[in-house]
């Protein structure tokens, strides 16, 4: 696994991992690295050595480390043993490497401590070009590095559309450029450019076709970084990436932004129904190969992995074929990919047929433990942490719904399901009971008396059990005339209470009770309508009803027309943009415009996707800013 810390509770995202990991970090370090020569010594006055060492392994001249924490000398970092900074000016090396950024003032406080003649590199000879900082002042800043990979693919036969908006300007900024990267399956440079985005929150797309076009690529399938270039307020890029049938066919997908932040694990991998071939696409996020025996696949709760046995080069693409790893495992088991911190939240594909889906595992976390508080909750957070999602039309679709272990440490899940028509009437609950690990539970709703509407997956103790927020499953939805599937999956949250626990609930602006909703929803792309399943989840009593509004904005971002919705507590609708809105508003909005779903009553949860008349549809949730 690599020794890399990508997440800081304090402060959210680990900077530091992410100077570190930018493709063009990497390019630089290793400029670095052929700079050095003679006897070099490694000094860590960061606590980053052991990341930049993983993420970049030091040439052979570097062969002592240093450290100024009497508690930290013994210690082994990338295969050193950490000295005591004093021993410095005995060492006899000829050159000091300086693992920090903005390290000016660290190298005037050690010149003293320095061998004679010794030179000083600092990773400030590391450092992204100027062009590319938000916040040029302060290189560790996090809106310095507002960057996140998508999985890219135009391979003849499927094509990718990345969809999002220039959020940012709500924040304040000026003029938002992306810098991008796209990545070969082999792991090497395809395409670098530059993309500039609306001046106000506008919308924007990128296309895999239209890319290919422009540089004259030939068929791809790989990995697009993306970093955005004067950002404000929010140091993570989000979008919907739908892959669509080039050739105008059958197959149809939308998946979330990939996270940005490599795990250990990841969960949420269903096993191969009959009929099906499920492809794992596993995408090296780093400029450092995945050694053989790292990545691995377990059925959830077998503790019996089976490794890859190949190196999987830098930044490169591999599809492994679930059902070859671990042949005779069907659905409804569940799958754990094991990736050592070496990939984003990877993307799976699901064929059946002519028809092919794609979908994300979830982050499997490792920081987790059971919080004795959440079965002895107060009865003023009603029903504490829940996770919503659609029962979509029964007429036309087909609903599953599956739990899922989503860290290391769930040995058992106490679950229920409550079921919810449009109007806000709890219809039923079922009792799931205390699930083990290695559950292989799917619920058909054409087994529960209802229409259309949404079910919410809650704790439920009667059995026993444990619980800890970490609540996960996933959704599969299938049309029942044309067989085309899509599936989804997400977390619980406590929604909607006056009352908080912990960090809960959640808002998209502010602290509770000032709950509120921005919901992102794109248009249609021309052959088909785009909708989104709204959800007003209430874990208590809130607001009767919704105070919902659809706002379409244009491709520059101006707010051009509203719609109102009114959504009962504890319901659910569908919207369609182009019921909302006449044809000649939405062809003003243009292809790039977009629906910002609002709301200062109350916090929804949504998905979206796009539909067509030949029973092709996409499904995933929604992201708000």
């Amino acid at each position: 696994m690599l020794q890399i810390q990508t997440f800081d509770a304090r402060a959210g995202g680990n900077v530091i991992y992410k100077a570190l990991a930018h493709p063009l970090a990497a390019e630089a370090i290793a400029r670095l690295y052929a700079s050095l020569s003679g006897s070099v010594a490694l000094y860590d006055p960061d606590h980053i050595a052991e990341a930049l060492l993983a993420l970049h392994p030091a040439p052979a001249c570097v062969g002592s480390l240093f450290v100024h924490d009497v508690a930290e000398v013994g210690q082994v970092r990338g295969g050193m043993t950490a000295q005591p900074l004093t021993a410095l000016a005995t060492s006899g090396v000829n050159t000091v490497l300086i693992a920090a950024f903005d390290a000016g003032k660290i190298v005037d406080r050690i010149l003293h401590l320095l061998p004679p003649d010794a030179a000083v590199v600092t990773l400030d000879q590391a450092r992204l070009p100027a062009a590319l900082m938000s916040v040029p002042g302060r290189y560790l800043d996090k809106l310095n590095f507002a960057t996140n990979f998508a999985f890219f693919r135009d391979d003849g036969a499927l094509s990718t559309r990345l969809i999002s908006a220039n959020y940012w300007a709500n924040y304040g900024a000026k003029a938002i450029r992306l810098w991008l990267r796209l990545f070969a399956e082999n792991g090497m440079p395809l395409a670098t450019w530059e993309q500039a985005l609306p001046s106000g929150p506008g919308g924007f797309a990128i296309d895999s076709a239209e890319v290919r076009a422009r540089f004259g690529l030939g068929p791809f399938t790989g990995q697009l970084f993306i970093h955005a270039i004067g950002a404000a307020g929010h140091d993570v890029v989000k979008y919907a990436l739908d892959t669509y049938a080039a050739d105008n066919g059958m197959s149809l997908s939308c998946t979330h932004d990939a996270n940005a932040w490599p795990s250990d694990r990841f969960a949420g991998l269903p096993a191969p129904a009959a009929g099906e071939r499920v492809l794992l696409w596993l995408q090296n996020s780093h400029a450092v190969a995945i050694p053989a025996g790292t990545v691995a696949l377990d059925r959830m709760g077998a503790e019996q992995p089976v490794h890859l046995m190949q190196d999987v080069g830098p930044y490169a693409t591999v599809a492994l074929d679930v059902g070859a790893i671990l042949p005779g495992l069907r659905w409804p088991a569940q799958i754990e990919l094991r990736a050592g911190r070496h990939v984003v939240r990877p993307r799976y594909e699901v064929t059946r047929g002519d028809r092919t889906r794609i979908a994300h595992v979830n982050v499997e976390r490792d920081n987790l433990r059971a919080d004795p508080g959440i079965p002895a909750l107060p009865a003023t957070l009603g029903r504490g942490y829940l996770l919503p999602f659609p029962i979509l039309p029964r007429a036309r679709f087909r609903t599953i719904f599956q739990p899922t272990p989503m860290a290391t440490t769930q040995g058992n899940l106490p679950l229920r399901l409550d079921v919810f028509g449009r109007d806000g009437g709890k219809v039923t609950e079922r009792f799931l009971g205390c699930l083990p690990r290695d559950l292989d539970l799917a619920l058909d709703f054409d087994d529960i008396a209802i229409e259309s509407g949404h079910a919410e997956l809650v704790y439920d103790f009667r059995d026993g059990g444990e619980a800890d927020g970490w609540l996960h499953a996933l959704f599969r939805y299938e049309d029942r005339a044309s067989g085309h599937v899509a599936e989804s999956s997400f977390g619980g949250h406590i929604f909607n209470t006056a009352m908080t626990y912990r960090d809960e609930p959640q808002s998209y602006s502010g602290p509770p009770p000032g709950l509120s909703t921005r919901l992102f929803l794109k248009l249609g792309d021309g052959r088909r309508n785009s909708f989104a399943a709204l959800i007003y989840p209430a874990s208590a009593a809130w607001h009767p009803v919704s105070s919902t509004v659809l706002q379409l904005h244009d491709a520059d971002g101006l707010l051009i027309a509203e719609a109102p919705v009114a959504i009962p507590c504890s319901g659910s609708t569908i919207v369609w943009p182009h019921e909302a809105f006449d044809a000649a508003t939405l062809q003003a909005a243009g292809t790039s415009g977009y629906v910002l779903v609002r709301d200062p009553t109350c916090r929804l949860f949504g998905y979206h996707g796009l539909m067509d008349n030949a029973g092709s549809f996409s499904l995933d949730h929604m992201f708000g800013f």
